[in-house]
């Protein structure tokens, strides 16, 4: 098998032809292109392990290519190459992207010396990137509760296996924390992890979106796309909320899982695929597939390792480590330094019954940490702060001027109705009888930022 698959970029074709030959007695997989913009369409039908390509180039120039293969992402290391070789343009090429700059002519063992680094700083690079995806992963799912702790046991279990997962959980559970981790600890590890939410995807959009499109294939389609299955090729696909899935589209995914291949729209080759499926939803699915809203076959196919989170009313144990780690994390990202929560503060946090799980409680945190003045968070403060209730007075703090309550009762609904349609915020919205312009703009107002929470749609 190859070690790598390198496209070359060069309008002359007897240095196509050198360096192909060359890159192939050393095993490498070898594509071609003589300008950009045939270069970008190869690099989208197919991902490379690295460039090589000339500067000089008829229509777009080779470091207008890195730009876009960069803001694409579209591929590993690049290296550059220059008849007409200056510290200038060497200068400008690694600032755009580039990894290294070949002056021409070039000796092949310069070539394979300087291409066999940077595919060995890329794989440094995707180690550390796994690392920091991991500790994340491990920070998410925090808790030394005996649910929390089945629940790691059998993730491991469940990523060790190459079977297809479903996570079944209440809305801000972590379902998503979940499937990084199953990936993260699998084989499958090193390849790419997507991410699909089938609820935010309009239904006539979700088959391009999972299986790609053909140039032409309909309005708007200039050029061939790659979908979310031929992304996730060699990794996983995570699908959340799986059981808002269109019907039609349920049963062209039964296919796929059933053949592993997929046909991208307009098109009529089938790609065959290695892709692992971990899906999630908050649905009650047995009770989906009794009323007719989800195939059952396809409920079989996703259902052969179930997973279920947790909500934090069953692990309430877990909230003050939580709440401490949510409150780094506050403090850190609204540059309020020295913030605590004191024992009061911890304990009314975990009286709480967070019917939002633990997105709710990482905003609650973070609304105090923005709101509270001072360096103490007191059981008080969480008083005042937490959801309203019955007649509505638990936003009541004497001493506090009118406009400053409204402010954080207006606060607190546009960030609970947000947590209600998992941060989509066309959405909400439409749910708060809002412009979507108006909301961004009320947001901003009140300190809410597009975060994890509040996510551009």
């Amino acid at each position: 098998m190859p070690r790598a698959t390198i496209l070359l970029v060069d309008d002359e074709k007897n240095i196509l032809s050198t360096l192909s030959r060359a890159l192939r007695v050393e095993d490498y997989e070898v594509d071609v292109a003589g300008t950009a913009e045939l270069a970008l369409e190869k690099a989208r039908a197919r991902r490379h392990d690295a460039f090589v390509l000339d500067v000089n180039l008829p229509g777009a120039s080779g470091l207008e290519l890195i730009e876009r293969l960069r803001a694409e992402k579209l591929g590993g290391p690049i290296l550059v190459m220059s008849g007409q070789g200056s510290i200038e343009t060497a200068v400008e090429a690694t600032r755009r992207g580039a990894h290294d700059f070949l002056e021409k002519p070039i000796g092949t063992e310069r070539l394979l010396v300087s291409l066999a680094r940077a595919l060995e700083f890329e794989e440094v690079q995707e180690e550390n990137r796994a690392l920091r995806e991991r500790t994340g992963v491990a920070a998410g799912l925090l808790g030394e509760s005996a649910p929390m702790r089945r629940l790691r046991e059998q993730i491991e279990l469940a990523a060790s296996a190459n079977a297809t997962v479903l996570i079944l959980g209440e809305r801000g559970t972590g379902k998503e924390l979940v499937a990084a981790a199953i990936h993260a600890g699998s084989k499958r590890k090193k390849g790419p992890f997507e991410k699909l939410n089938c609820a935010a995807v309009p239904a006539d959009l979700i088959e391009s979106e999972l299986f790609g499109h053909e140039q032409g294939a309909f309005t708007g389609a200039t050029q061939k796309r790659r979908g979310k299955f031929e992304r996730a090729n060699k990794g996983t696909l995570f699908l959340d909320e799986v059981g808002d899935m269109p019907g039609p589209m349920q049963a062209k995914l039964l296919r796929v899982l059933q053949e592993g291949e997929i046909e991208r729209v307009g098109g009529s080759e089938l790609v065959r695929l290695d892709v692992r499926v971990v899906a999630a939803t908050n649905q009650a699915m047995e009770k989906r597939v009794a009323e007719g809203l989800f195939r059952a076959d396809l409920f079989d196919r996703l259902h052969v390792v179930p997973l279920r989170v947790p909500s934090l009313r069953e692990r309430s144990e877990d909230i003050p480590l939580l709440a401490q780690h949510f409150l780094a994390i506050a403090c850190a990202a609204n540059d309020r330094r020295d913030k605590v929560l004191t024992p009061g503060a911890l304990a009314a946090l975990g009286r709480h019954d967070y019917p939002g799980n633990v997105r709710e409680l990482r905003n609650l945190v973070e609304r105090l940490v923005i709101l509270v003045p001072g360096d103490e968070l007191t059981e008080r403060d969480v008083r005042a702060h937490l959801p309203a209730r019955g007649g509505g007075g638990g936003h009541y703090r004497p001493g506090v001027p009118l406009a400053s309550m409204l402010d954080e009762v207006e606060r607190d609904l546009v960030l609970r109705a947000l947590e209600h349609h998992q941060g989509h915020v066309t959405r909400t919205a439409e749910d708060l009888g809002l412009e979507r312009s108006h909301l961004y703009k009320k947001m901003k107002a009140l300190g809410i930022r597009r975060g994890a929470e509040a996510e551009d749609d």
